[in-house]
């Protein structure tokens, strides 16, 4: 019982916001976000093609194999299968980390006011914390060039130390897993299916591009919301 409730928290916190739904099992899934603009409104900075392949395959891709985790996962704890349970949790983590970054992800983007820097509290931290946003797009810039492999290079707010922290996560791993105070305030995708079809092997010109369309306002809105 205590192995399902934990379960059950866990997944609650995974579809806070990212389009909950229930089963036949009564079991709580996840389905895919609609975007707030067509696939093609990104053009230049990223083509219609890759974001309509991005969304509708490899975003629910996630989605499928994380409900399809979680029903496996059901049956395991009901056959009292602690060897499967434990097995699962790779695909879990997975299949729903790469649902809840790329949740963020779109939020990320937009085609209207794209790429216009940052006003208020959020505009002073960048300047404080990093002095100035252009040195901030450097760092993950750099950042995100340098990874290894296929990851997501990350803004976040830093609640206990109360300051923006640029970091890099691996694979399909969200932020919260290089600590549960930081909150992400801009994600960026550096797997090769974010824009391999378009920038082929150039990963910097990707990142040096998808500044274009950042949504500032976004970011800006979730940073005062934790840290008014």
């Amino acid at each position: 019982m205590a192995l399902r409730n934990l379960i059950k928290q866990k997944t609650n916190l995974l579809g806070r916001g990212l389009g909950l739904g229930f089963n036949h099992r009564g079991l709580q899934t996840v389905s895919l976000p609609d975007l707030a603009y067509d696939y093609g409104a990104l053009e230049p900075a990223i083509s219609g093609e890759i974001m309509k392949i991005h969304h509708q395959k490899h975003h629910q891709a996630y989605i499928t194999n994380y409900n399809k985790a979680l029903e496996q996962l059901d049956d395991a704890i009901n056959k009292g299968d602690a060897s499967n349970v434990v097995k699962l949790q790779s695909a879990i983590k997975f299949n729903g980390g790469g649902h809840v970054n790329h949740s963020i992800f779109w939020k990320n983007l937009t085609p209207e006011g794209g790429g216009e820097p940052p006003k208020g509290s959020l505009g002073e931290a960048i300047n404080a914390h990093f002095c100035s946003l252009e040195a901030l797009v450097q760092k993950v810039n750099s950042e995100g060039a340098a990874l290894q492999g296929s990851g997501w290079v990350w803004l976040a707010l830093d609640k206990d130390a109360k300051k923006l922290v640029v970091e890099t996560t691996t694979n399909q791993d969200p932020l919260v897993t290089k600590g549960p105070t930081l909150v992400p305030l801009l994600g960026i995708d550096v797997w090769e299916h974010a824009y391999y079809l378009q920038y082929k092997n150039v990963r910097p010109d990707y990142l040096k591009n998808i500044w274009k369309v950042i949504n500032w306002k976004y970011a800006s809105e979730v940073y005062e919301k934790e840290c008014p």
